[in-house]
């Protein structure tokens, strides 16, 4: 299992390696194109220049911009705070609306896995919070959570074997009749959102107790679940709820 669990791993970050292309823009800069895709289908792209004894990387604003061009203002204190909170998870700050890390020669990959993993979370947590949605998905997973009077500690992150933080929505510590169990909320279900909490689950799950589960909260009501998205999730030990079935699993969270 052991063994499996490398290749699965080593065969991501294959992907990732080749995925990648470099451009160099002016004297300083240099634009990275990352295989993950934005919520318009376009690679993100993140910008890094040498800086002091190290390097700065940045999306350059886009992450942001990009969400308030399309009526989801971050304005409000709620909002503001999840942010801060899902952002200070993946150690990444922000500047005049820019996502920026900075990275030593030595942490440049992670800080730079880092930088991409905060885009991605930022970009599905907020992807319909438009004036028309009441709440945020995530928002609405905590209710549900509090209301069925779920024990969690949220956003919490782990290394993985590969060196990599994850940062997790939920963790339930485990009881006297249920392991540890490991939550991640999807708002917007599809390749890339699930492949990161599959690769962020695998990676994690060598460190953590042999026993510990994983769960993935999908949003089905705005959009149709693709079968990919389940069947990725599954075949890489995440298992996947439907918000529309929630209720289902209530009973196994709450013990």
């Amino acid at each position: 299992m052991i063994m499996e669990i490398e290749q699965l791993v080593d065969q991501y970050l294959v992907w990732l390696r080749d995925k990648t292309t470099l451009r160099q823009i002016g004297d300083q800069w240099v634009e990275i194109t990352t295989p993950y895709l934005d919520r318009h289908n376009d690679y993100i792209q993140l910008y890094t220049r040498q800086f002091d004894n190290g390097y700065i990387l940045t999306d350059d604003g886009e992450t942001i911009t990009d969400l308030e061009h399309t009526g989801c203002k971050l304005e409000s204190s709620k909002r503001q705070k999840l942010l801060n909170m899902t952002l200070n998870g993946f150690g990444v700050q922000m500047s005049e609306k820019k996502l920026e890390v900075h990275a030593s020669r030595d942490n440049f990959a992670l800080r730079k896995h880092n930088l991409i993993q905060a885009i991605l979370a930022v970009n599905d947590m907020f992807y319909l919070a438009i004036p028309l949605v009441a709440s945020l998905f995530y928002e609405d997973v905590v209710s549900w959570l509090d209301m069925n009077e779920v024990r969690y500690t949220p956003k919490i992150k782990f290394t993985g074997k590969s060196g990599y933080d994850h940062l997790f929505d939920f963790v339930i510590p485990k009881s006297r009749r249920q392991p540890e169990r490991i939550i991640q909320t999807i708002n917007r279900p599809n390749r890339d959102t699930a492949q990161a909490v599959a690769f962020a689950w695998i990676d994690t799950k060598e460190v953590r107790a042999p026993d510990s589960r994983a769960y993935a909260f999908l949003n089905d009501r705005e959009q149709k679940i693709s079968s990919s998205v389940i069947d990725a999730l599954h075949n890489y030990g995440v298992s996947p709820i439907y918000w529309s079935e929630r209720d289902k699993v209530s009973d196994e969270l709450v013990e």
